[in-house]
């Protein structure tokens, strides 16, 4: 689901906990610890690859184009200077982890799991695809609507010490159109400049803003106009799919609050969603001239699915604003971003809202 998904995050360096969660879920913490270690074990340094002589020239090239992002972020965007994706890894997948997230028959909002550290989120991630099938055949079973969805990325925080635990560059996005791999690159940085425990619509959406402007900046700064104009391709698709979602995400989410029976419920979202197909395959044909990237999402949207899009964008305009009250600037702003991340849950919202 080109777009989504790019701030995946896994309960990992928690193995400890065990004592005090009662190992009911050891199994999974040891999954995700393990898979971590592994992914971690696959990267070496990009100076390494680019004096690889068995490495390829185009991916020597991409690898690069990262290093300048990676600089770029540090001195335009302020991000942190670490070894956060100065290494690179080829995992042989499509996908550094396995998202499954699951939501009621008759409403949008996620059922959420919680870990330590972290706190709650609305999503399981795991390093394999079978056992990410296996725990949605779970949900399932608990007539919940389940979505399973590949992650090319997630971040640790930067809380791990030592260059070998930093978030290493990946085969599953080295190749993204280069203004969508810088957005992806400064996203999961800003990861690490603020955190709010168990506020998933907040941090995602702090780290969106992030990489839309740095990305609208590296692209005018320096980039090529074909590089900008394959990425106004690629973003335009985008912006075209988050305003047909959102549309329908909104009648969605009126139905379900609405007073009408749970036979009306059913029988409204079967006719929204055979509308939001239709309408998909006419702006397929007629804007995107046959580009079919979305037909996945698509075929397999439910409330699950709908419940995700909401994480990643919904106070991305608050944000935005409260940028432009830090006048543009990025110490400011993450200062800012900060302090209302130590905030209890519902004042830093309404705070974030309302710019005080």
């Amino acid at each position: 689901m080109a777009g989504l998904g790019f701030a995946s995050m896994v309960a990992l360096a928690i193995g400890t906990v065990c004592a005090t969660s009662g190992c009911s879920t050891l199994g999974y913490y040891a999954h995700s610890i393990g898979g971590h270690l592994d992914l971690l074990r696959s990267a070496k340094p990009v100076a390494e690859w680019l004096n690889d002589p068995a490495a390829t020239q185009p991916l020597k090239d991409r690898l690069a184009l990262s290093q300048r992002m990676r600089d770029y972020a540090v001195s335009e965007l302020k991000l942190p200077d670490n070894a956060s994706y100065r290494r690179y890894a080829d995992l042989r997948r499509n996908a550094a982890v396995w998202n499954v997230v699951a939501a009621p028959e008759l409403s949008l909002t996620l059922k959420t799991w919680c870990f330590p550290v972290v706190g709650c989120v609305g999503y399981r991630g795991y390093f394999d695809r079978a056992r990410a099938d296996a725990f949605a055949g779970e949900l399932k079973s608990l007539r919940l609507e389940v979505s399973v969805y590949g992650v090319p990325a997630y971040s640790t925080l930067g809380a791990l010490p030592g260059d070998f635990f930093s978030d290493p560059l990946l085969n599953t996005f080295i190749n993204f159109p280069e203004g969508e791999l810088a957005r992806l690159i400064f996203h999961e940085l800003a990861h690490q400049v603020a955190y709010a425990k168990g506020d998933t619509e907040f941090n995602e959406s702090f780290a969106t803003t992030v990489e839309r402007i740095g990305s609208q900046r590296w692209l005018k700064e320096r980039s090529t106009p074909e590089a900008r104009e394959e990425y106004e391709r690629y973003d335009g698709r985008r912006q075209d799919f988050r305003a047909l979602t959102q549309k329908y995400r909104d009648k969605l989410d009126a139905l379900f609050k609405s007073s009408a029976s749970d036979e009306q419920k059913r029988a409204g979202k079967a006719a929204l969603m055979a509308e939001l197909r239709a309408e998909y395959e006419t702006m397929k044909a007629n804007r995107w001239s046959g580009f079919s990237g979305y037909d996945g999402w698509f075929s397999r949207a439910n409330n699950a699915a709908f419940g995700v899009l909401a994480a990643y964008n919904e106070f991305v305009p608050d944000f935005e604003r409260l940028f432009e009250r830090e006048d543009r600037d990025f110490p400011r702003f993450y200062a800012e971003v900060k302090r209302l991340a130590k905030l209890p849950r519902q004042e830093r919202r309404d705070a974030l809202r309302q710019g005080d």
